[in-house]
């Protein structure tokens, strides 16, 4: 387990807007001749090239046009001379086929979807990124949903507007049986829930018991965590090696589960109570950064200081993390690479390439300054 000590242009001048007319400059002011020229107008849209204006500008039929961009074995029956002609002409023109005929021939849209429990959780947005970023370069689009349960996840994959899905992170209740046709691949998440497609794990056991360990060198000996409530995968692996982790090394616990998708202001309340109480642990470990937040600020709200009163570590090491004051040690999870490497297996699916099993993906301890060595008094 590493561990991490932590340590858009500007936009160009508006132009300015038309001047209303004012008529010749030796005769008197006529006023604007009309609404629009005073407030001047957008402009009409550029139209698009078609494959008509290169079929007529190539001296071609547009059916050739269309077996040249169709990447089909159609395509070879015309001659290399002509295909050359072809392009050509729809370079000069700035023509693009459109992927969407080529799509339907195929019998796919070039749009997969991404599901995720919560569109509001910061840890998804870095999930994103990944995805979107592999996605790209595999020519598909990506469609991202947090309304999602077994049956309409079901819904999704037979309606056809999906080639395929990402399944991140899901609960016990948002899963079911997936027609076996459907390529779909599964990030953070139990391996043994479909052993017929691919799963993408994190170390977040890994990453747990980093964080255990590093308050127990500190001295603390009492260890408050804030445990999320949902029926997930990935909260029960935390929870089995955070366990283990206090277990092992003779540990005192106090635990209050928190609902993570009801956000800062729950995560507030939950820990108010952890902290008022009056054997209340001086170091506490959350399941995520957002629910860290709002130890911050119940221990504000109760005059207690971080780190001197109390050390705070959280988890996903998202961008708030870092903003808070002081800085948040936590453990990196790294949703970009998830969203890679699961965008990346499910587009080789959709080649019809086997994908072989991915070790977990390794997380990080990210040291910051929300941690420091328990009072001698404690």
């Amino acid at each position: 387990m590493p561990v991490i000590r932590d340590s858009v242009p500007p936009e160009p001048p508006c132009e300015p807007s038309p001047e209303p007319s004012s008529g010749p400059a030796s005769g008197p002011s006529s006023g604007p001749s009309s609404t629009e020229e005073a407030r001047g107008t957008w402009p009409a849209p550029v139209r698009r090239p078609t494959g008509r204006d290169v079929a007529r500008l190539a001296g071609v039929s547009q059916a050739t046009v269309s077996l040249v961009f169709s990447g089909a074995e159609a395509g070879r029956r015309v001659s290399e001379a002509t295909r050359q002609r072809v392009r050509e002409a729809a370079d000069s023109l700035g023509y693009r086929p459109q992927a969407a005929g080529r799509q339907l021939r195929l019998g796919r849209s070039g749009m997969i979807l991404l599901a995720v429990p919560n569109l509001q959780g910061p840890f998804f947005g870095r999930v994103l990124e990944g995805v979107h970023e592999e996605a790209g370069r595999n020519g598909l689009s990506v469609v991202v949903s947090s309304g999602w349960g077994r049956d309409t996840l079901a819904g999704a994959a037979t309606a056809g507007r999906f080639d395929g899905l990402l399944i991140c992170s899901p609960d016990d209740s948002q899963l079911g049986e997936l027609p076996a046709d459907t390529p779909a691949v599964f990030l953070d998440a139990d391996p043994g829930t479909d052993r017929a497609r691919p799963t993408v794990e994190l170390d977040v056991a890994g990453g747990m018991r980093a964080a255990v360990e590093h308050l127990a060198a500190l001295g603390h000996r009492r260890i408050g965590r804030l445990r999320s409530s949902h029926a997930a995968y990935t909260f029960r692996v935390r929870q089995a090696a955070f366990e283990q982790a206090v277990r092992e090394l003779d540990l005192d616990v106090v635990e209050l589960g928190v609902s993570l998708n009801d956000g800062h202001r729950a995560a507030r309340a939950v820990a108010g109570r952890l902290l008022d109480r009056p054997d209340r642990p001086r170091a506490v470990i959350c399941d995520d950064d957002v629910v860290a937040s709002g130890v911050y600020q119940a221990a504000a709200e109760l005059g207690l200081r971080v780190p001197e009163d109390l050390s705070v570590v959280g988890m996903d090491n998202v961008a708030v993390a870092a903003l808070l004051a002081p800085p948040l040690t936590t453990v990196d999870l790294p949703g970009e690479e998830l969203g890679r490497v699961g965008a990346a297996a499910l587009a080789a699916l959709l080649r019809g390439e086997r994908v072989a099993p991915v070790e977990p993906l390794p997380t990080s301890l990210v040291l910051r300054s929300s941690t420091a060595p328990t009072p001698a008094s404690a």
